[in-house]
C-alpha cells in the first residue's frame, strides 16, 4: 500500500435510537454533542476541536443481523482515567448503572470495559505520554501487561485472576 493515513476522522456506531445512545454517551463518557438529527444519527466528540469523532447512527429497533453486528468502538485519551483520578472515572462510570465487564493495564495504558445500550463493546481508557512508555517498539507484547502503573480497586480482581490462571 503506498498511501498511508495520518488521522481517522470518526468511526460510526450503528444503534437503535441515536437520541438514546446520545445521552448515555454524553452521561457516561462526558461526549460532548456537536449535533443531532432526531431519529437519524447524533454527532459526539471528546477532542472539542474535532466536528466529531463519533456518528451514532439510528437502524431502528429490529435491525437484521443486530446481534451478528456488534461492534466494538474505543475512546482514548480520556482524561479522568489518569492514574491517580483511575478511582473517580470508575466510580463515575459505576455511577450510571453501567456494568463494567472489566478493567485491564495494558502497560502503557488502562482500559474500562462497558457495553452502550445497544451492546457495543465500548473500551474508555488512557495511555501514558509517549515519553513514559517503558520502550518504543513491541508495546503489546505479554511482559508490559499488569505492570501496577495504574492503581485502583480493580487490582484484587486482577491478582485473583492471575492466581487463578
Amino acid at each position: 500500500m503506498s498511501y498511508r493515513p495520518t488521522y481517522l476522522g470518526h468511526i460510526n456506531i450503528f444503534v437503535r435510537n441515536a437520541e438514546r445512545s446520545q445521552a448515555w454517551y454524553a452521561d457516561v463518557l462526558g461526549l460532548h454533542t456537536y449535533g443531532v438529527r432526531p431519529g437519524r444519527v447524533a454527532f459526539m466528540a471528546a477532542d472539542l476541536e474535532q466536528s466529531h469523532e463519533i456518528a451514532l447512527v439510528q437502524v431502528g429497533d429490529d435491525p437484521p443481523g443486530a446481534q451478528e453486528r456488534q461492534g466494538r468502538a474505543e475512546s482514548h485519551g480520556l482524561d479522568d482515567v489518569e492514574p491517580g483520578r483511575s478511582e473517580g472515572a470508575l466510580s463515575e462510570v459505576e455511577g450510571q448503572s453501567v456494568l463494567i465487564e472489566r478493567v485491564s493495564d495494558h502497560g502503557i495504558s488502562i482500559g474500562i470495559y462497558v457495553r452502550d445500550p445497544d451492546g457495543n463493546g465500548v473500551e474508555v481508557s488512557y495511555e501514558l505520554p509517549r515519553s513514559q512508555w517503558p520502550r518504543q517498539e513491541r508495546l503489546f507484547d505479554q511482559d508490559l501487561v499488569n505492570l501496577g502503573r495504574f492503581p485502583g480497586p480493580w487490582d484484587e480482581d486482577v491478582v485473583a485472576h492471575t492466581a487463578a490462571r
